[in-house]
């Protein structure tokens, strides 16, 4: 029997469990906020009006009268041995944190705001101090029975003292309490000496889970297992085929389906994800319709591979759309835990060696730009001079910064010419490895007090062998015993979340408005133990950098933060900056449509696209479906 099947009895069950506890929410007292606070309906960042209000009808970006119906397919790389995707440990399935809601939700047409979604509102003073969250009455986990403040406590516990280390290391530093107040009602008080700016919408953006149902299967947050948390969201798990598939259903009596915010969204009966374990296998199945959606993150493929019949008919369409999301910050990270990248002179000619320009013509069909800023396609990105503004930041922490921050324009990538391996960019490199101290020896490698100068790339995916294997032919011109390490997805993991390596493709996804969540990705506190921070860097100038940001009252005093943190995060040179497009290349059935045109910050097609079954009977009638 499938999950889904086991649903109407279980909703039984929750229906009579609920009354029981609407008896209970009759018999509470309900407090009024505290004069002068403010009740919303959701919070913005930095003081200033919400682009939707309480009353809005729907989102602007949705298509309101969207069909409901049909499948959408994707695929995925590799496979999963869990539905827990909040723990480090096993491979969660890519979609497993679909069934969970937050009391919080942020829209993508808007930066800085989120909406209530479980919450019905939130109440807080005027410094932000602490928040009082009502929960909507008919919110409702998947198999009917209520979503209660207890349930929100329960679950702020659960990531408090159990989610990733980082995570809870910053939490514990934030949160002095929650309380519960009644059935629908939560307060979170926070530490007083905390900035708190971000702090409800912290709070507000934690999944829930039903408590009874997390002690009834003895489920733990820190260990792997298949059997999925109980969540209230649009989509339930349906058909869990480890390792190969996963198949989740709409809900069809999901409690949140008439909210304004949800009018026009989570159209799909159903959203399939095929897993393979090989790129081109994956595209062949794309082909010949194992499933019907293809996000194409291949250069090549997306410049040779889509001229099949199905594209030339139109039965197929090939499509860029536009991407406004800040650039991922794709690149080889050097771990610094490593003795061989202790010397800033060695991880600058490390990336010397990496000729994106002969890559981006030879490999990649000219279709990326070069990232140069961890806020890449933003007005985040630091440019230029340091600005005054910058330099009050960084001149009172001149002691603790790389050389060249306050009196030098920022890192860019090296430019290299047409040739795989550049001699300018080469010379440069040698020089800094020579001013280093590695001498070369008889075999034309480089060594140091007897100890060799030897780099590993792990690398678990096939289709970066074309990109990692001219980048160690070069490292090894210069004298580097670079090797080219390729292993599976489970050994890569697993050596990743040990930091057991000497470089790696990594990606740092910075957002419009960061705050905390920086600790994780740079904080030192938590680089021997976060899997975000993979170079582990520990610097007491990003740390109070990062303390300023987080800290901001005024977009302007947040974006001098951010512009003076990146100046010394490329700095710091643990990145070889890879590259970015500012589209989504997508190859989909002539089935599925969306609003045009997209919201600046979301592709959406797992939420607001629809299917369309009439193109759907067209494609079967010419035998392009199954």
């Amino acid at each position: 029997m499938t999950l889904t099947a086991m649903l109407p009895a279980l909703r039984t069950r929750a229906r009579l469990a609920a009354s029981a506890v609407a008896l209970l929410a009759l018999s509470t007292a309900v407090l009024a906020a505290p004069e002068g606070w403010v009740t919303s309906h959701g919070i913005s960042t930095f003081p200033g009006e919400m682009k939707y209000p309480a009353d809005f009808a729907h989102l602007a970006y949705v298509n309101p009268e969207a069909p409901k119906g049909g499948e959408m397919s994707i695929w995925g790389f590799g496979g999963y041995d869990s539905m827990n995707p909040y723990s480090i440990k096993g491979r969660g399935d890519r979609l497993a944190s679909l069934p969970y809601e937050t009391l919080l939700e942020g829209v993508a047409d808007e930066i800085g705001t989120q909406y209530g979604l479980l919450a019905e509102s939130l109440e807080y003073p005027e410094d932000r101090s602490e928040v009082i969250f009502t929960l909507r009455p008919e919110a409702a986990f998947s198999d009917g029975s209520p979503v209660t403040a207890q349930d929100v406590a329960f679950s702020y516990e659960l990531f408090r003292e159990k989610g990733l280390p980082s995570f809870r290391s910053v939490l514990r530093q934030q949160m002095k309490s929650a309380e519960v107040l009644d059935e629908r009602r939560i307060r979170y008080v926070f530490m007083e000496d905390e900035p708190k700016r971000d702090l409800i919408q912290t709070v507000g953006g934690l999944p829930v889970f039903s408590k009874a149902h997390y002690e009834a299967n003895g489920l733990d947050l820190e260990e792997n297992s298949m059997t999925p948390f109980l969540g209230s969201g649009p989509y339930v798990p349906d058909v869990l085929d480890v390792g190969k598939r996963s198949i989740y259903r709409r809900n069809a009596d999901y409690w949140g389906k008439d909210l304004p915010q949800n009018i026009g969204r989570h159209n799909f009966d159903s959203i399939r994800l095929e897993y393979f374990a090989d790129y081109n296998v994956a595209l062949e199945g794309f082909k010949g319709g194992t499933y019907h959606f293809r996000n194409e993150a291949s250069s090549k493929n997306w410049a040779t591979s889509y001229d099949f019949p199905a594209v030339t008919d139109g039965h197929v369409i090939r499509a860029e759309l536009h991407d406004g999301t800040i650039a991922t910050g794709q690149s080889f990270v050097m771990n610094l835990r490593r003795p061989q990248f202790q010397d800033p002179k060695v991880r600058e000619a490390i990336a010397l060696m990496f000729n994106f320009e002969w890559s981006n013509e030879q490999l990649f069909y000219g279709l990326y730009e070069r990232i140069n800023s961890f806020w890449d396609n933003s007005d985040l990105a630091a440019t230029g001079l340091p600005s005054d503004a910058e330099l009050a930041l960084l001149e009172p922490i001149a002691d603790k910064l790389p050389a060249g921050v306050l009196d030098s324009e920022p890192p860019m990538a090296p430019v290299s010419g047409a040739r795989q391996l550049d001699r300018g960019n080469l010379r440069k490199a040698l020089a800094l490895l020579d001013e280093a101290g590695w001498a070369v020896g008889d075999d034309g490698m480089r060594s140091k007090d007897g100890k060799a100068l030897k780099v590993e790339f792990l690398n678990d995916s096939q289709t970066f062998d074309r990109v990692i294997n001219p980048y160690v032919e070069n490292l090894r011109r210069a004298g580097i015993d670079a090797v080219h390490i390729r292993v599976d997805q489970a050994e890569a993991t697993n050596r990743e979340r040990s930091f057991d390596f000497d470089i790696v493709t990594d990606q740092f996804p910075m957002s419009y408005i960061p705050g905390a969540g920086l600790k994780q990705y740079f904080g030192s506190e938590t680089a021997d133990s976060s899997v975000f921070n993979a170079m582990g860097l520990k610097s007491e100038a990003v740390d109070v950098l990062i303390d300023g940001i987080v800290a901001a009252e005024t977009q302007e005093d947040l974006e001098t933060g951010v512009r003076a943190l990146d100046r010394v995060l490329r700095a710091e040179r643990f990145w070889v900056p890879q590259w970015f497009k500012n589209k989504h290349t997508v190859a989909y059935f002539n089935m599925y449509e969306h609003p045009d045109p997209l919201p600046p910050y979301a592709l959406g097609n797992l939420d607001f696209w629809w299917y369309n079954a009439d193109k759907a009977e067209a494609l079967k009638a010419a035998g392009v479906l199954r």
